[in-house]
C-alpha cells in the first residue's frame, strides 16, 4: 500500500563524475526510469551541478522544446471535407444539373439543403473542443533549473534532458525527473496514475511531468522532455484515438443504398424515354427532380437535428454532449469501463471500524488519533481521521501543546495534550509498523495487530497505527484505523440498473488489486478483478484479448493500458463507454465509442470525452443511457420512413413510366412532396418513444426489410387509387396528376405513424407536436390540390375520397407491418425453465427511486436499498401466492 505516512528511503551512494554522453534516441525512457542513478547521470551526461546554458541551448536544438506539439487542421479544408462522399456528390450533381436545365427552384433548394447539411456536421465537429490545448494547460510554465552553477527560471518549454531543477510545495512536476539527493517528498500523481493517495518519492525514484509536489522540497534530474514524457505520451494517444461512429456508418449505408437504387431506376427511365424517342431535355429534367425526392439529401439534417434536441434534453439531465453523434453511441453501448477514484468512489478517504489493542473503545482510538492530526494542514489522512470522530467538539476541551507534523525522519505525526483535567499526555499515528516500534507493549500486541492490518489490506483497506503514553511517556499501541475510499451513494444500483440494461461496468483503477477486489465485491460488480500487469505481456496477446473481455475489471493501469483495453473491447465487437475524470483517462475517453467525463474532471478528460457530467455519481449516467435509446427509437423511426417513402416514389413513378408511358405526377409536384413531408418531418425529434432495455444498434436488415415492405404496399395502393382515377371515374390525366400528388403527400406523411411504432400505431401516444406538424403540412398540400396552386384544381369531393382511401390503406399498412416484423426480427418466447429469479435489478430500480423521492444526498444509500430490497421481495411472495 502506498500513502504519505509509512514510506522511508536510504541515501544514495556518492556519485562519480559523470562522462559526458548525450542520451541518444534510441535510449529507452523506461530504463532511465528506473537504472540507478549514477548510471542515468552518465547517460544523459550531467551531474548534479546541472548544466551550462550553451550545452543546455545545444540539447534544445536536438531535442526540441519541452511541449506538447498540437496537431492543428485547416479550418476551411475541414468544412469543405463536408461536401467529399456519396450522398454530396449526389446532391452536388443534381445541383449541376438543376443549372443546366435552369430549374432555379430546384436549384435553389438543393443547394440550402447541401449548405445546411455540410455547416451542422462542422459545427457539431467543431464545438468538440481541442483536448491537446486542455493537456497543455494543465503543464507549469517557468521551471527553476541549474545553469552554469547558478539558479535561473526558464521557460519549461526550454528544459532539456540533464537538467537539474528545484521542485518546491505546489509545483506542478514540469518534465519527467529522477529526485537527487535529500529528503522524500510527497507527490500527487492521481491524475495521472490514478493512485488515490499523494505518493512518497524518495531520491533515486521517478516522478512525471503533470504531477504537483504536496508535501517537501528537492532536487531532480530531467530525463524526458515533451512527448517522451510519461504525460506527453498520454497526449499523443488522445491526438491518436479516433473512431467513426455507428451512426456515421449507417447514414453511408443507407444513402448509398437509395443512391444505387435510385440512380439504376432514373437510369432506366432515361433509357426507356430515349427509345421512345421522347424529349431529352424535359427527360433529364424530371430525371433530375426524381433524383432529388430519391436521395435522402435532409437525413443527415433531420438526424443531427434529432440528436441536438436530443443533446438539449440530456443537458438537462445535467449531461452536456460536446459530440452529437455519442448520442447515438451511448444508446448502443454495451461495455462500460469505469474510473474507480471519484467515479464509483467519493475520492475521500473515510474511518472503518477501527481494530482494538486490549479492548480500548473505539472511540477513545479515534479521538486519539484526531488529537495527532490537525486540520489546517490539510492533509488527507488527518482530515479522514477528525472526520470519522462522532462529536469533533470534544477535540476543544483538549489544548495541543505541541504539534509535530509529518517528516520523513519521525514518519509519523505526534502530539503533546493537556486534557480537561490537567493531566498531560502524548498521542501519535502513523504507519503501524512505524508506530509498534515505538511502544513498550510490542512483543505483546504485534502478532495480532499485524494479523489486522494484514486482514484490512485484503479488504482493500490502508491501516493507521496509534499509540498513546501517558505521563510515564511510555507508548501504549492503542489500535489500528482501517481507512477507505467509500463508494458514491447510489452506485451498487446505479450498476444494477446498467446491469438490468444489458451494460456490463467493468471496473478500471490505478489502485491496487486488493483495494479493486474489495470495492468490485461491494459494489456487486464482480471479484474477476486483472492486475494490468499481465496485460503488458506481448508474447500472450490473444490469451490477454480474452482476459479483457472476461474480467469484471483490471487494477494498476496505466493510460496506456485503458487505452488499450478499450481497443480491445471494441475490435471483439463491443461498443465500450469510458467513465474517467482525470488527465491519465483522456486517452481511452476519446478512443471510446462514448467517453464520458464525470462530475469534477480535469480539463483535458473534459475535453477528450464526448459527454461531460455535471452532476456527482453514476445515476446521470443511467438516465443520459436511458434517453440516448429513446432518441436513437427517433432516428430509427426516421430512416424506415425515409427509405420507404423514396421506394414508394421512384418504383411507382418508373413502373408508371415503363407500363403506361405516363408520367403520374409532375417536377413541381414532386419538389413540393419532399418539401413538405421532409420540412414537417424535423418534428419527430420531440416525438414521444419507449427506450429499449437492451443496446441499440442499427439492424440495417430490419430497416431496411420493414421499409421496403412498406415501400412496396405504398406502390400497390399507389396503382389502384390510379386504377380508380383513369378506368372507373374516367378523369383526364390532369385531374389525374393532381390526384396522384395529393395521395403520394398525405399517405406518405401518414407513413410516419407506422414506423415509430413496433406495435399497433396507437401504441404508443406520438407527440402533439409531431402530429399537429402532419397535419398541418397535409392540410396545406390538401388546399394546394383543391384549389390547383401549379397543378389543376382538385376540388373537396376528390380530396375527402383522397382521404378516406389513404386512411383505409394506412389501417391495412399497419397489419402488414406486424406481420413484417415477426418475419424479420421475430421474437423469442421466454424459458419455461424454473430458474431461480435475480431480483438485483428490480431491486436496484426501486433503491434509485427511493433515492430520488427523499432528493439525493449521502449516507442513506444502504437504507434505500435494504428497503427496496424487503419491498422487492415482499412483491415476488405476493405475487407467487396469488398466481
Amino acid at each position: 500500500m502506498k500513502a504519505n505516512i509509512d514510506q522511508s528511503g536510504d541515501p544514495e551512494s556518492k556519485h562519480k563524475k559523470p562522462e559526458p554522453r548525450l542520451v541518444s534516441e534510441s535510449d529507452s525512457n523506461d530504463d532511465l526510469k528506473s537504472l540507478p542513478l549514477p548510471e542515468v547521470e552518465k547517460r544523459l551526461g550531467s551531474s548534479a551541478k546541472g548544466l551550462s546554458q550553451a550545452e543546455a541551448q545545444k540539447r534544445l536544438a536536438k531535442y526540441g522544446p519541452n511541449e506538447i506539439k498540437e496537431k492543428k487542421d485547416n479550418l476551411f479544408l475541414k468544412f469543405l471535407s463536408y461536401f467529399w462522399g456519396p450522398i454530396p456528390w449526389m446532391i452536388e450533381g443534381a445541383v449541376i444539373l438543376s443549372a443546366v436545365v435552369r430549374h432555379w427552384l430546384d436549384f435553389f433548394i438543393i443547394l440550402f439543403l447541401l449548405f445546411s447539411n455540410a455547416v451542422v456536421a462542422f459545427w457539431e465537429e467543431h464545438q468538440a473542443g481541442n483536448e491537446i490545448a486542455a493537456l497543455r494547460a494543465k503543464l507549469a510554465t517557468t521551471a527553476r533549473a541549474l545553469r552554469d552553477g547558478k539558479w535561473a527560471t526558464p521557460k519549461v518549454a526550454e528544459l532539456v534532458p540533464g537538467d537539474v531543477i528545484r521542485l518546491l510545495l505546489g509545483d506542478i512536476v514540469p518534465a519527467d525527473a529522477r529526485l537527487l539527493a535529500g529528503d522524500p517528498v510527497q507527490v500527487d500523481q492521481s491524475a495521472l496514475t490514478g493512485e488515490s493517495l499523494p505518493a512518497t518519492r524518495k531520491p533515486g525514484d521517478a516522478v512525471f511531468s503533470g504531477s504537483i509536489i504536496k508535501r517537501g522540497e528537492t532536487d531532480a534530474m530531467v530525463y524526458a522532455t515533451g512527448t517522451n514524457t510519461y504525460f506527453g505520451k498520454t497526449a499523443e494517444l488522445v491526438q491518436g484515438a479516433h473512431t467513426v461512429s455507428h451512426f456515421q456508418r449507417a447514414v453511408l449505408k443507407i444513402g448509398n443504398y437509395l443512391i444505387v437504387l435510385a440512380v439504376a431506376l432514373v437510369a432506366v427511365i432515361v433509357t426507356t424515354a430515349l427509345f421512345r424517342h421522347d424529349p431529352i431535355l424535359s427527360t433529364l429534367e424530371f430525371a433530375l427532380v426524381l433524383l432529388v425526392a430519391a436521395i435522402p439529401v435532409a437525413m443527415p439534417t433531420v438526424l443531427s437535428v434529432t440528436m441536438a434536441v436530443g443533446a438539449r434534453l440530456l443537458a438537462k439531465k445535467q449531461a452536456i454532449v460536446t459530440k452529437l453523434s455519442a448520442i447515438e453511441e451511448l444508446a448502443g453501448v454495451d461495455v462500460l469501463c469505469s474510473d474507480k477514484t471519484g467515479t464509483l468512489t467519493q475520492n475521500k478517504l473515510t474511518l472503518g471500524n477501527p481494530f482494538s489493542v486490549n479492548g480500548i473503545a473505539a472511540d477513545q482510538i479515534i479521538l486519539d488519533a484526531a488529537l495527532a492530526s490537525r486540520a489546517e494542514d490539510k492533509d488527507t489522512i488527518d482530515l479522514a481521521v477528525i472526520g470519522g470522530m462522532k462529536d469533533e467538539k470534544k477535540l476543544k476541551s483538549y489544548q495541543i501543546l505541541h504539534f509535530q507534523p509529518f517528516d520523513p525522519v519521525h514518519k509519523r505525526t505526534e502530539a503533546t495534550v493537556k486534557g480537561s483535567d490537567g493531566k498531560q499526555f502524548k498521542v501519535a499515528k502513523g504507519a503501524p509498523q512505524v508506530i509498534l516500534q515505538m511502544t513498550t507493549n510490542l512483543a505483546e500486541v504485534k502478532p495480532t495487530v499485524e494479523k489486522a492490518v494484514n486482514e484490512f489490506a485484503a479488504r482493500g483497506f490502508r491501516s493507521l497505527g496509534v499509540a498513546r503514553a501517558d505521563q510515564d511517556d511510555k507508548w501504549q499501541f492503542v489500535g489500528v484505523l482501517p481507512m477507505s475510499d467509500p463508494p458514491r451513494e447510489q452506485a451498487k444500483a446505479t450498476i444494477a440498473s446498467a446491469v438490468q440494461m444489458g451494460v456490463k461496468v467493468k471496473m478500471v483503477t490505478g489502485d491496487q488489486l486488493a483495494i479493486a477486489k474489495e470495492m468490485s465485491h461491494e459494489l456487486g460488480m464482480g471479484t474477476n478483478i486483472l492486475d494490468a500487469t499481465v496485460l503488458r505481456d506481448k508474447q500472450k496477446k490473444a490469451e490477454t484479448a480474452a482476459s479483457i473481455e472476461k474480467a469484471d475489471g483490471f487494477a494498476q493501469v496505466f493510460p496506456e493500458d485503458k487505452y488499450n483495453i478499450v481497443d480491445v473491447l471494441q475490435k471483439h465487437g463491443h461498443i465500450v463507454g469510458m467513465t474517467g475524470d482525470g488527465v491519465n483517462d483522456a486517452p481511452a475517453l476519446k478512443q471510446a465509442n462514448c467517453g464520458i467525463a464525470v462530475s469534477g474532471a480535469t480539463d483535458a478528460a473534459r475535453a477528450a470525452a464526448d459527454i461531460v457530467l455535471l452532476a456527482s455519481g453514476l445515476s446521470v449516467i443511467i438516465d443520459a443511457i436511458k434517453e440516448s435509446r429513446r432518441i436513437f427509437q427517433r432516428m430509427n423511426s426516421y430512416a424506415i420512413y425515409r427509405i420507404a417513402e423514396t421506394l414508394r416514389v421512384l418504383f411507382f413513378m418508373t413502373l408508371a413510366i415503363l407500363v403506361f408511358n405516363f408520367y403520374p405526377v409532375t417536377a413541381v409536384m414532386i419538389v413540393m412532396i419532399a418539401v413538405l413531408n421532409d420540412g414537417a418531418i424535423l418534428s419527430i425529434a420531440y416525438d414521444n418513444v419507449h427506450y429499449s432495455d437492451r443496446p441499440e444498434k442499427w439492424n440495417m436488415r430490419l430497416v431496411l426489410g420493414i421499409s421496403t415492405v412498406l415501400g412496396v404496399i405504398g406502390v400497390v395502393a399507389a396503382f389502384g387509387l390510379f386504377y380508380l382515377a383513369e378506368r372507373v371515374f374516367h378523369l383526364d390525366r390532369a385531374h389525374a396528376q393532381t390526384l396522384m400528388y395529393l395521395k403520394l403527400s398525405v399517405a406518405g406523411h401518414l407513413t410516419i405513424f407506422l414506423t415509430r411504432t413496433r406495435g399497433p400505431f396507437w401504441s404508443i401516444r406520438p407527440a402533439r407536436i409531431l402530429w399537429i406538424a402532419v397535419l398541418g403540412t397535409q392540410i396545406v398540400a390538401t388546399l394546394i390540390a383543391v384549389y390547383g396552386v401549379f397543378m389543376t384544381p382538385l376540388g373537396w369531393r376528390w380530396a375527402g375520397f383522397v382521404w378516406v382511401y389513404a386512411l383505409a390503406w394506412f389501417l391495412l399498412n399497419d397489419r402488414v407491418k406486424l406481420l413484417a416484423y415477426r418475419i424479420f426480427d421475430p421474437v423469442k418466447a421466454p424459458s419455461s425453465a424454473k430458474n431461480p429469479v435475480d431480483l438485483t435489478p428490480q431491486i436496484a430500480t426501486r433503491a434509485y427511486e427511493l433515492y430520488q423521492q427523499r432528493g439525493g444526498g449521502d449516507g442513506k444509500a444502504n437504507q434505500d436499498w435494504l428497503e427496496a430490497e424487503r419491498e422487492t421481495r415482499k412483491d415476488q411472495l405476493a405475487t407467487k401466492d396469488v398466481a
